[in-house]
């Protein structure tokens, strides 16, 4: 191998850090906490500058809880690869038509009771909390976060369960609390999921088979608008210096954070159900477009209200 194919091949496994770890939402500094690697060695790394070992890809993939193959093969089955070879040829419209084909034929939408249960995916600052909220309350069922059935099930706070356990580990109480919210809602529910869900191969498709997902979307703008007028400033804390004044560099980077996550996912954030654009729209009407996205409600939750 050249040089020459040496840096390309250093630049392509940086872009797949790089492109993980957007994914699953987790800053720099988080994945070198979780997989005991230095801040700095992973900038080299992203950047394709970095001597990378088999342990230190090892480390990495596991604190982005997926396995090394899936940070160097682009497709490890070669099923998959056949598949994909031919949903490649469609276009969007065709691609939904596949997905509900496939979801029909292999059991994904059979889960009894899967359309009275609604779940609102998406990144913070779209509107599912104050929308979730309000779609329960006119549904006459319960609303419920999975973030906090998430510390319910582990006993203790997320902060908690990622300092103890890693990703993989935050991500197994994960898929323990969406089947517990599963059956003890049989009847219905209305349930937030966080932004990241949806790059956990598993946990979406569980998540998929037993509720209705709607992707709450908004612009990147509104994103760090909403969430910066809820007066949480964890996107920007990176670039506060600790003194709690946030510098307009440090929401310009926040911004640009929230466009790539955006873009990393927004492949599998179509995979919902439905999709409500909340951008420009008042709650009043957002929530008119959460009803008519969603499966009529069951006669029975009515009769509670």
């Amino acid at each position: 191998m050249t040089d020459t194919d040496s840096r390309a091949t250093l630049a392509e496994l940086g872009a797949r850090v790089r492109a993980w770890r957007a994914r699953r939402g987790m800053t720099r500094k988080q994945l070198a906490a979780d997989s005991g690697l230095s801040e700095r060695f992973l900038a080299d790394v992203e950047t394709g500058k970095g001597n990378v070992s088999i342990n230190s890809l090892e480390a990495a993939a596991h604190a982005l809880n997926i396995t090394i193959l899936d940070l160097l093969q682009d497709a490890p089955r070669p099923a998959l690869a056949r598949l994909h070879g031919l949903l490649a040829r469609l276009d969007d419209n065709q691609l939904d038509q596949a997905y509900a084909v496939l979801g029909t034929t292999f059991g994904l939408d059979q889960e009894q009771g899967r359309e009275q249960r609604i779940a609102l995916v998406g990144l913070r600052g779209a509107g599912k909390t104050t929308l979730g909220e309000l779609l329960a309350g006119h549904r006459g069922v319960p609303f419920v976060e999975l973030d906090r059935e998430i510390e319910r099930e582990a006993g203790t706070s997320m902060n908690e369960i990622l300092l103890l356990h890693g990703q993989a580990g935050y991500r197994r109480y994960e898929r323990r609390a969406l089947l517990r919210i599963a059956e003890e809602h049989a009847d219905g529910v209305v349930m937030t999921t966080g932004g990241s869900i949806v790059s956990e191969r598993e946990t979406f498709d569980l998540l998929q088979s037993h509720f209705y997902c709607v992707w709450v979307k908004a612009s990147p703008e509104e994103h760090m608008s909403r969430v910066v007028a809820q007066g949480d400033m964890r996107p920007f804390a990176a670039g506060d210096g600790g003194n709690g004044d946030v510098s307009r560099s440090a929401m310009g980077e926040a911004l640009e954070d929230i466009r790539r996550i955006l873009a990393s996912r927004e492949a599998l954030y179509a995979r919902a159900d439905a999709v409500v654009d909340t951008a420009a729209r008042t709650v009043k009407q957002s929530l008119k477009d959460l009803q008519r996205a969603v499966p009529a409600p069951q006669a029975a939750a009515l009769e509670t209200r």
